[in-house]
């Protein structure tokens, strides 16, 4: 979720390029740089923390250039810190490059580029990027970079200038956004939209295979094999504001559509030949035979996706497991010693009982993981190890990506684990696996039929209170459903075991509280199903989700909802997507501010 600026042409580069990453900060960044092309070379500038900082940098110098890329960083592979921002030149100064997203097999290019004499300066996944240009150059500035794509694995959207080849950008884009915006005599690259809307409404939309050319004759876009692309101009309609959430009217639904991308990022380069590879994690085998205790610590929605990790490490792993709220867990004298293996999940990395947990678990003598979405954050810097979730910022207030991808986290951290002590079959791993792989393509699918959870709405009508029931798996997620209904649409809503309905939560049901009746598990449909009748006796209207083909449970509920199919154990990554869809519909129904609900921060800092 960096952002990309690039610009060619008769003005100055580097007001425009300063311009275009301010016009991308709602995108959440830790550093930001520019480098332009000058008479004697490329000229680079680059900062840690805001936009201002970079300014500031700049503000006595004088620069002669009309070409130029910019790239405000949110840090994925190495800290926050100036070596790491980009741009990222090659070993000679003459090439530099800008780049969003995961390049996959980078410590093996890394290696390959060491031995072949280039020394990179950085920790990003990025600067191989700009060594393998300098390493494929033979003069031409698209071929090096045709050649460079062919090396790599994962995603990206990347610019190149190079010194040898002047008033020439390079862009190529697979699986992360690219625009090219056309002036008058002029033309500006952008990882969104946003970024140009100052200087043209005119875009090209760059699609996945892409390369665009652009130079002092004009642009030309081909494949990555070469072949010649035509290309539609696409003249943007929208406001500044809808602008910055990509057409979507909130963030917060533009942040549940980017799931699909969030959670392949998150696998990426973490499953291989079968198995999962966690290279951020240093256990050995005699590590994790040794904890003969899990505790995972988390607050709200992070607390929500540790009760799924409960389950998933009990079962495949078979160690104990006990879950905590942050900021509870230090006042129980927590039974922690040299043989617990503790987990942590935050999103900002930032959160105040979560890291004082996180201190005192390493007081007492733990192992401590933290699954978290900021590099370089507290809770990262603490902890022995870390799995960071490629989520993106979120800047809607209430979690969605975050809380898919750590899920996401945990499933493979759990393999992870299971592998090591042999606990399930090789076969199995295997077949977990290729289901994992299948998650983002699946969630694709959900967000295509959002539509049918749209038109659920009208049942909400007058609603001050709702459930949400399911069993194993299905009430976790329930109680992640039931709190997005809370913080934004303000119904109050609770999320039950539906086991646990005749212990009192029927006296609550009426024909006037919605049931939202969650059904994933395949060994438990029979008694979920045998609860629904339960509230639909007394007259509740029932919304079900479950996985196509389940007929007797369609018969039952009053609207339904098919899943995409997918085995038990990862069915919350599907499953509480339509939950965020529902919850967000229902907070737009009533008018409600649905990217700062009343009351709630983003990330809570104080304890």
């Amino acid at each position: 979720m960096c952002g990309i600026v690039g610009y060619i042409g008769k003005r100055q580069a580097v007001p425009v390029l300063i311009d275009g990453l301010k016009k991308l900060e709602y995108r959440g960044y830790d550093s930001a740089g520019i480098a332009v092309l000058e008479p004697e070379g490329i000229r680079l500038a680059k900062s840690v923390g805001k936009l201002a900082a970079l300014e500031e940098r700049i503000a006595n110098k004088t620069f002669d250039s009309c070409i130029g890329i910019g790239h405000t960083r949110w840090a994925t592979h190495g800290k926050p810190s100036d070596q790491n921002a980009h741009p990222h030149l090659d070993c000679k100064g003459n090439f530099a490059v800008v780049h969003n997203g995961i390049i996959e097999n980078y410590l093996e290019l890394r290696e390959w580029l060491i031995d072949r004499g280039h020394s990179f300066v950085s920790e990003t996944d990025t600067e191989v990027l700009s060594h393998l240009v300098e390493e494929y150059d033979g003069g031409d500035l698209e071929e090096a970079v045709r050649k460079t794509i062919a090396r790599i694995e994962g995603s990206f959207a990347m610019v190149v200038m190079s010194r040898n080849n002047p008033g020439c950008l390079v862009a190529a884009r697979k699986a992360s956004p690219m625009v090219v915006g056309i002036g008058e005599e002029e033309y500006f690259i952008a990882s969104d939209i946003p970024a140009i809307l100052n200087h043209t409404r005119d875009t090209y939309i760059m699609e996945d295979g892409e390369i665009v050319i652009i130079s002092d004759s004009g642009i030309r876009f081909t494949d990555f094999k070469g072949g010649h692309r035509e290309k539609i101009v696409f003249q943007v309609s929208w406001d500044p504001i809808s602008a910055e959430k990509g057409g979507y009217e909130h963030f917060m639904l533009k942040e549940i559509f980017e799931q699909p991308k969030a959670l392949k990022d998150t696998l990426s380069g973490r499953l291989q030949d079968g198995e999962v590879i966690l290279q951020e994690v240093d256990l050995t085998p005699e590590d994790i035979h040794n904890f003969n205790k899990v505790a995972i610590v988390a607050c709200g929605t992070a607390y929500h996706a540790g009760l799924i990790g409960r389950k998933l490490i009990e079962k495949w792993v078979r160690i104990p497991v006990e879950v905590d709220i942050a900021s509870e867990f230090r006042y129980r004298a927590p039974l922690i010693d040299d043989r617990t293996l503790v987990i942590v999940i935050s999103q900002s990395g930032e959160t105040a009982d979560t890291l004082a947990a996180l201190k005192e678990s390493k007081r007492l003598g733990a192992r401590v993981i933290a699954i978290t979405n900021v590099v370089g954050s507290s809770v990262a810097r603490e902890a022995d190890d870390v799995i960071y979730t490629w989520a993106g910022p979120e800047i809607a207030v209430a979690s969605t990506k975050a809380y898919t991808t750590q899920i996401e986290g945990i499933v493979l951290l759990a393999l992870y684990l299971t592998q090591s002590k042999g606990t399930m079959p090789e076969e199995w791993i295997g077949e977990i696996i290729g289901e994992l792989r299948k998650i983002p393509e699946k969630a694709e699918e959900i967000l295509k039929n959002a539509q049918a959870i749209e038109q659920m709405v009208s049942l909400f009508d007058d609603v001050t209170s709702a459930f949400f029931l399911g069993r194993g798996l299905d009430w976790s997620v329930a109680l992640e459903g039931a709190l997005k209904l809370k913080e934004i649409s303000y119904i109050h809503a609770e999320a039950y075991a539906a086991g646990e309905l005749k212990h009192g939560t029927l006296a609550l049901i009426t024909e006037q509280t919605p049931v939202i009746a969650l059904a994933t598990q395949r060994d438990l449909y029979e008694k979920t199903l045998s609860n629904i009748i339960e509230v639909k006796a007394r007259d509740a209207k029932v919304i079900g989700f479950t996985f196509a083909g389940n007929s007797s449970f369609e018969k039952t509920v009053d609207q339904v909802f098919f899943l995409p199919d997918t085995v038990n154990e990862l069915a919350p990554l599907l499953m509480v997507i339509p939950l965020q869809l529902l919850s967000y519909y229902v907070s737009v129904a009533r008018d409600n501010d649905v990217d700062k609900p009343r009351n709630l921060a983003k990330s809570v800092t104080v304890e």
